[in-house]
C-alpha cells in the first residue's frame, strides 16, 4: 500500500484549528477532510483515527508553542520586559477570538474525560515543561537581579502558568482588550513586585 503524500505540519495545524473552534467531540471526520484536505482513508492509514491525529495535533502545537515561547526570550532585553512582551501577545491572542490563536490544551483538557488518560497525561506533561522553561527564565532574571532572589522561580512559573490559563478562559466570555490589559497587567506585577 502506498502513503499519501502530504504537508504533515500543514495538516496538523488545520486540524488543529479545527479542535480549538469546534472541539474535539464536535469535529467530524467530514470536517477533517474539509479543513485538511486529507480523505478518511488518508487521515486513518497516517494517524490511525481521530484520536492519533488529536494527540499528533497536540504535539505539533506543543513544537510551534516552543518555537514561539523560545522567539520572545532571544532578545539582549531583561528577561521580565521579555515576559511583559510574552504576556502582551499572550492577551493579543485572547482579543483576536480567533480560533487559530487559542489554545489547543485548554480545548482538549476541557472535553477530555477521565476515561482519556492519554490526552490528559500528554496535556499534563506539555504543560509542565512549559512550565518548567517558564521557571528556568525566572532563576535566570533572579541571577541577573531583576527579581528578588528569596523569590520561589518555581512558584511564580506555576503561578504565571495559572494566570496565562485563567485569562485564556476569561477572555472566551470577555474579550474586551482593556479588561484583559489590565488583567495581564496586574498579573505581570504580581510577579515582579
Amino acid at each position: 500500500m502506498r502513503n499519501a503524500e502530504f504537508d504533515r505540519e500543514k495538516v496538523l495545524r488545520k486540524a488543529m484549528t479545527l479542535f480549538m473552534e469546534k472541539g474535539y467531540n464536535k469535529t467530524s471526520m467530514p470536517d477533517l477532510k474539509q479543513a485538511t484536505g486529507l480523505h478518511p482513508g488518508s487521515i486513518y492509514c497516517a494517524f490511525e483515527n481521530k484520536h492519533g491525529l488529536l494527540l499528533a495535533a497536540i504535539a505539533q502545537y506543543k513544537a510551534d508553542r516552543n518555537v514561539e515561547f523560545s522567539q520572545f526570550f532571544s532578545t539582549d532585553e531583561p528577561v521580565l520586559t521579555q515576559f511583559k512582551t510574552y504576556l502582551d501577545h499572550i492577551v493579543s491572542e485572547c482579543v483576536s477570538c480567533d480560533a487559530a490563536k487559542g489554545c489547543l490544551f485548554i480545548t482538549a483538557l476541557y472535553e477530555s474525560t477521565q476515561a482519556d488518560k492519554e490526552v490528559q497525561a500528554v496535556i499534563s506533561e506539555n504543560i509542565a515543561q512549559w512550565q518548567q522553561a517558564i521557571a528556568d527564565k525566572f532563576k535566570q532574571a533572579m541571577t541577573k537581579g531583576e527579581l528578588s532572589a528569596d523569590k520561589d522561580h518555581e512558584h511564580l512559573a506555576r503561578f504565571l502558568v495559572m494566570g496565562i490559563y485563567g485569562l485564556r478562559t476569561f477572555a472566551q466570555s470577555h474579550p474586551q482588550p482593556e479588561i484583559l490589559e489590565k488583567l495581564a497587567e496586574q498579573l505581570f506585577n504580581s510577579i515582579c513586585h
